[in-house]
Formats: structure tokens, C-alpha cells, sequence
């Protein structure tokens, strides 16, 4: 027998015995597969491939058992393999997209899809994560698109409807989007994945409860999946159980340590726990994985309103990261010119866009303005993006002649909807803060665009014209770092009146015998440096207490933190009082317990401050450098209170004190501050009205002239 013929004998004499060695491993792999043993079923597929390396059967079976395991890169390498040994196998390629998908080259894991639905047209699994790749990229449309054409073949495919639910939320539409998820958990009732893209939906619609409930759900099917976790986290950030919320965060990220979403929301559970350094490096690291991730950057914008020191060419550069990444790519493909008339008198129609057309403090700052128009001159559109409706939003709707429930439009419809509507001027109300709609302006629906009062720091968008402020907010010197070219009114804020049947009570001090300081701010806006003034101001001023209310102060956590915080600084517990969640009038007759307030610093407070001064409660304040370390000095200033604005911390110490020890003066402040407030123009809101509207017929005058 020559070489040649000796060789393919022992070939085959080799074949036949791999036959007989592979044949009985494969049907045992398959059978510990089948019973659910995939450690031991993974062992098997495994010495299988040492015998025959290309058995198909084999490599694809690991490959999805790795792929299930979350080990993509291994997945991808045996799937791979798979592929070249059957390349007309349409489950391979399926396979090796499902890796490829996780391992975020998501276009990659679009081509295998195509490549099995090539295979095999009517491959409803393969559609349906087609949708999944799709809708990582934000081709939302087009994974709508396949998921139909999945549930087209198969009704009853759960991964679809549950794609097709979450490609919904993405799109704003969460009622449509709770239909489809409803019907992929009446298919799979212990589906996790649906029951946590149910949870988001529900939290979007303000169904707390029941978000609630899905995410507890989500966790007690599948503790191993992040996103059980992070469904929950949401809703519990959103009711302001942030310390829940963080923990919630930190099992997501022990389980999947790169989860974009995780460092996201993390981060905003660490800002509003005050912990501001550790939220920024959340946002960087969400921010790293993913650079154009909108939310982030404007998370990681608002953020720094909390950073000490941090200047106000550090705050626009943030902004500037915003329009590179986002705003500059939307502006690109926005539609083109304006029709609107250019004619100098004619009433023109406003629009204004927000998310806090209901009970929101930012309500109460932009409600008189938008209350007090010369309706003669301006017509009102309101586009409400949120979905929370409430008796506040009620008035809103009294005061627009035309309303738009835009909470479930995407940005595109939104726009073009701005558009018809021949909105002259388009105000945003949100800036950089959550609901924000910034990706409407960057299309530019109208020849002029405002940023006001919401959140009153610029937002770096060149589309947006005009920034309304004053003097002290943001001084001339600072002016050219704005992309927005900044209008003054008398205050870059004011606020409605209060409200009926609230009662001023005389000063507290009076009966007390001592002198009670308040803090009713936010606990994200109490900075270290902030506690250690307050404890000196307290220890300056023997017997007084130091009040602080916030809804988060519900959290016991919360409460614990924060007392530590002041004992740290020798200021003992009981000398601090805590208050959580109020009915508004309540929160506004607990000023009556306050001698003096005291102002947060270097994220001042802007409602707080107003309702205190309203309330006969003076402020005391820090000026500082960036735009949310003025906004106190701003409002003492318009309000003809300058004296109360310190420079530095031993004046402010200085102030607080030297007020407590004058109760007479204090007294009298207390009883003329409403007059004062009502005799300003910052605080009187018909005059405030007339300064915006002639701000807006000044900017109308000035785009007719070609100069806008």
C-alpha cells in the first residue's frame, strides 16, 4: 500500500473511531443542555471540541451557553467558528448576533441577523432581535418596523412584543409601550426582562405604585439581571427613596460593572445625596462607555451647579460638550428657514415648553409670567412633556390659548408640531434639568429662541438666542463665555403670590426665648462647607436650632447621614430639627417656626429663597462665582435686601449673628418684607410680566430687522 493509500486508511480508521467517541459525548452534552446542568453540559460541549474542534453542534451550543452567561467574547469565538463550519445554518448566525449585540457592536450583530433572515425569511426570533440591535443604535423606527414583521409571523413571540414595548418607551409613546409589554407577560408571565421595561413605562406615566411593584418583581425572578435592578432604582429616585435607589444601583453594577445606565443613575442617586464629586465620576464612567449619552451630560451639566469654586467658564464648557456631541448632529439635519410673517406689531404667538406645568418649584417662578402676559400682544402655546398632571397644571391650561400634551411626542413630532403652530418665540423652561427638551431646540422650530427661569445657567446651545437673567446673576464680565446672548429683567427670577389663607406668624424668637435659623433647600444643595458655617453660626448664637425641611428627609437614611454630618462639626442632634414632605401650605406655614434663613452655598437656593422673603423670613446669603452660587444675591438684591449678601464665609457668619442678636430689627423686618417684596418689580408680578413682554417685542423688532 503506497503512502498516499495508507494515509486515507488512517484517516479513516481515525474518523470512525472520533465517530465513536464524538456521537455518545454529543448526545450526553445535549442531554445535561436539556436538563438545565449547563455548567456540566459546558464541560461536555467542551471536551467534545478537544476530540473534534469543528463539531458544529457543539461550538454552537457553547457559544449560546456562554452568550446566556453574559461571556460574549468567548460566545462571539466559538459562534464564529460555528459559522464557518455551516455557514448556511441560519440559528448560527442568530447566535452570533445575540453575541455581537452584547458585546455593543451592535452593527455587526445587524449583519448576522440579516445574514439568517437571508437564510430563512420568515425567522421571527431573528426579526425580533434585529428590533433589539436596532434600537441600540436609536434606529427606533426601524425596529418597530421589525418586531412587527416578527409578531407578523408569530403573534405569540413575547421577545417581541417586549422589544417592541421598550422601542416605545424610547419613543416617548409609554402608554403604547405598557400595551405591548402587557401582552408579552400575558404570553410569559414571569418574563423579567417585560416586567422591568413595564416598570420604566409605568414610572414615565407617573404609576408609581405599580412601577414599584414590577421592579420588586423583575428582582424575584431574575436577581442576576442588572435591569430588574435599575427598573427599581428609577422609581425609587423618582419618590425619593435616593438611599434605596443607590443600593439598588450598586447591585446593578456588581452584576454588570459596565452598565451605562447604572453609572447614570448612580450618579444622580449620589447627587442628591450630596455626595457631588462621586456623581460626577458616575456620570464620566457612564460617560466613557458611551460619550454621546445625552443624559449624562446634562446630568453631569446640572451636577456641577454643586461643585465648589467651579467657575463659570468650566460650567459653559460643559454646556459646549453637550452641542458637540448632541446638539450639533441634531442641528445638522433640522429643517430649514422660517415662514413666519415679519411683520413689527402684530400679536405674535409664544411657545413654551416644559416639564413642570404642574406642582414643580419651577412652577411657581415662571406661572406668574406666563399668568400676567398682555394678551393682546401674545398669543400662548404650552407644551407639557411630562405626564404628571395636577391641579397647578389645571391653571396652566387656563392661561395657554392653545395646549399641547406633548409627554408622549417624540422630538421630532414635537418640533414639527412647533412649527405649525407658527410659533414666533419658543421658550424653554427646563435648561439642563431632567424632561428637558434641548433636542427640540437644537432643530430651531422657530426663528427665536429663549432659555428662562427653569434653570437660569445657560444651556450652550447656539439655536437658543437670548438667556434671561440680571446684573448680579450673571455679571457683564462673564457674558461672552454664553452661547445665549443674555436679556436682563429686574430679577433673573420672581414668583406668584402666595397663596390664599396662608398666615404669617409673628417671630418665632419672641415666644421661643431662642432663635431658630431654617433651612427649607434641597439636601443635594448642603455642601460640607455649608455645615460647618451653619454649626459655627450656631455655636455663635447660644440656645438657637437649626430647622431643615426636604421630602427627602423621609429617608431615615438620610435623616442619619445628614445629623452625622453636623455632629462631625460638633453640632449636637439635638439641637437640629428635621422635616420631610409637606402639603405646600404646610410647607409654607412651617416659615412661621423660622427667625432667619439661611441660604445654601455654592448651589443657591431660588423658590426656597423667594418663599421665604414672602413669608417675612429674611435670607441670609453667600455670593459666590459661578451662576448657581449668585442666585441668592440676586434675589436680595432686586428685592432691596443687599445687606443680607455676604461675601465670604465670616461675613455670612457674621450676618446670621449679628441678626439674631437684634430681635427688635428682626421684628420689624419681619412685619414690612411683604410690602417690600410687593413695591419691587422682582417681586410684583404684573411688572415682571411687562419687562418680559417688552423684552420679547425687543427681540421680535430686532429679528424683523434682519439683525436676528
Amino acid at each position: 500500500m503506497g503512502n498516499v493509500g495508507q494515509r486515507a486508511f488512517q484517516n479513516a480508521r481515525l474518523q470512525k473511531r472520533q465517530k465513536a467517541e464524538v456521537l455518545p459525548l454529543l448526545g450526553h452534552a445535549l442531554q445535561l443542555h436539556k436538563m438545565g446542568l449547563f455548567p456540566e453540559a459546558q464541560a461536555a460541549y467542551r471536551q467534545l471540541l478537544q476530540l473534534a474542534p469543528n463539531q458544529f453542534i457543539a461550538l454552537h451550543m457553547l457559544g449560546t451557553l456562554e452568550s446566556d452567561a453574559k461571556n460574549y467574547q468567548q460566545a462571539e469565538i466559538l459562534l464564529s467558528r460555528a459559522v464557518a463550519v455551516d455557514p448556511r445554518s441560519a440559528e448560527a448566525h442568530m447566535s452570533l448576533g445575540v453575541a455581537r449585540n452584547g458585546l455593543r457592536r451592535h452593527d455587526e450583530a445587524r449583519e448576522s441577523y440579516r445574514k439568517a433572515l437571508a437564510l430563512r425569511p420568515n425567522y421571527a426570533l431573528a426579526l425580533s432581535n434585529l428590533g433589539n440591535a436596532s434600537v441600540a443604535l436609536d434606529l427606533v423606527q426601524e425596529a418597530l418596523e421589525s418586531y412587527d414583521k416578527a409578531l407578523a409571523i408569530n403573534a405569540n413571540l413575547a421577545e417581541a412584543h417586549n422589544g417592541r414595548g421598550w422601542a416605545l418607551c424610547r419613543q416617548r409613546n409609554y402608554d403604547e409601550a405598557v400595551a405591548s409589554l402587557n401582552r408579552a407577560l400575558s404570553i410569559k408571565p414571569d418574563y423579567a426582562s417585560a416586567l422591568a421595561n413595564r416598570a420604566i413605562a409605568l414610572r414615565e406615566l407617573q404609576r408609581f405604585d405599580e412601577a414599584l411593584a414590577d421592579g420588586d418583581r423583575a428582582i424575584a425572578l431574575a436577581p442576576d439581571d442588572a435591569n430588574g435592578w435599575l427598573a427599581r432604582a428609577g422609581v425609587l429616585l423618582q419618590i425619593q427613596q435616593i438611599a434605596q435607589a443607590s443600593h439598588d444601583c450598586e447591585k446593578a453594577l456588581a452584576i454588570a460593572p459596565d452598565s451605562i445606565q447604572a453609572h447614570s443613575v448612580l450618579g444622580l442617586c449620589l447627587a442628591g445625596l450630596g455626595r457631588v464629586e462621586e456623581a460626577l465620576a458616575s456620570f464620566d464612567r457612564a460617560l466613557d462607555i458611551q460619550p454621546d449619552l445625552q443624559s449624562a451630560i446634562s446630568n453631569k451639566i446640572f451636577t456641577l451647579d454643586f461643585v465648589p469654586n467651579a467657575s463659570v467658564e468650566q460650567h459653559q464648557q460643559a454646556r459646549r460638550v453637550w452641542w458637540e456631541r448632541i446638539g450639533a448632529k441634531i442641528a445638522s439635519e433640522a429643517a430649514g428657514p422660517h415662514d413666519n410673517g415679519r411683520d413689527l406689531d402684530r400679536r405674535l404667538v409664544l411657545g413654551y415648553v416644559s416639564s413642570d406645568f404642574n406642582a414643580h418649584s419651577a412652577a411657581f417662578v415662571f406661572k406668574p409670567v406666563l399668568q400676567h402676559h398682555d394678551r393682546a400682544q401674545f398669543e400662548i402655546v404650552c407644551y407639557s412633556c411630562s405626564s404628571k398632571v395636577d391641579a397647578t397644571t389645571g391653571e396652566f391650561q387656563g392661561f395657554a390659548d392653545r395646549w399641547r400634551d406633548a409627554s408622549q411626542w417624540t422630538d421630532d413630532r414635537l418640533a414639527a408640531q412647533i412649527r405649525a403652530d407658527g410659533v414666533d418665540i419658543l421658550i424653554d423652561l427646563s435648561g439642563h434639568t431632567r424632561g428637558n427638551r434641548l433636542a427640540v431646540f437644537a432643530r430651531k422650530p422657530a426663528p427665536i429662541q429663549v432659555h428662562g427661569w427653569g434653570h437660569g445657567t445657560g444651556t450652550g446651545l447656539p439655536t437658543i438666542d437670548y438667556l434671561f437673567s440680571d446684573p448680579v446673576a450673571i455679571p457683564f464680565a462673564v457674558r461672552p463665555l454664553f452661547a445665549e446672548t443674555v436679556v436682563d429683567l429686574p430679577c433673573f427670577v420672581t414668583l406668584a403670590p402666595l397663596p390664599a389663607g396662608i398666615a404669617r406668624a409673628p417671630m418665632p424668637a419672641l415666644s421661643n426665648g431662642f432663635v431658630t435659623f431654617g433651612v427649607f433647600n434641597r439636601i443635594s444643595k448642603i455642601s460640607d462647607e455649608a455645615v460647618e458655617v451653619w454649626s459655627r453660626i450656631l455655636e455663635r448664637v447660644p440656645g438657637s436650632r437649626l430647622l431643615i425641611k426636604d421630602v427627602a428627609l423621609d429617608d431615615q437614611l438620610v435623616r442619619d447621614n445628614l445629623l452625622a454630618r453636623f455632629a462631625a462639626c460638633r453640632l449636637p442632634a439635638e439641637r437640629v430639627d428635621l422635616l420631610g414632605a409637606t402639603l405646600r401650605s404646610e410647607h409654607l406655614a412651617s416659615f412661621n417656626r423660622v427667625d432667619i434663613a439661611l441660604d445654601t452655598f455654592p448651589q443657591n437656593g431660588g423658590v426656597s429663597t423667594l418663599e421665604a422673603l414672602q413669608m417675612g423670613v429674611p435670607v441670609v446669603a453667600k455670593l459666590g462665582t459661578s451662576l448657581p452660587s449668585r442666585a441668592g444675591g440676586a434675589i436680595l438684591t432686586a428685592l432691596g435686601l443687599p445687606n443680607w449678601v455676604a461675601d465670604g464665609n465670616e461675613a455670612y457668619i457674621e450676618i446670621a449673628a449679628s441678626g439674631a442678636a437684634q430681635i427688635g430689627d428682626l421684628d420689624k423686618l419681619r412685619r414690612e418684607l411683604p410690602g417690600q417684596i410687593d413695591a419691587a418689580a422682582a417681586g410684583n408680578p404684573a411688572s415682571y410680566a411687562r419687562a418680559v413682554d417688552d423684552a420679547y417685542r425687543a427681540m421680535w423688532k430686532r429679528y424683523c430687522s434682519g439683525a436676528g
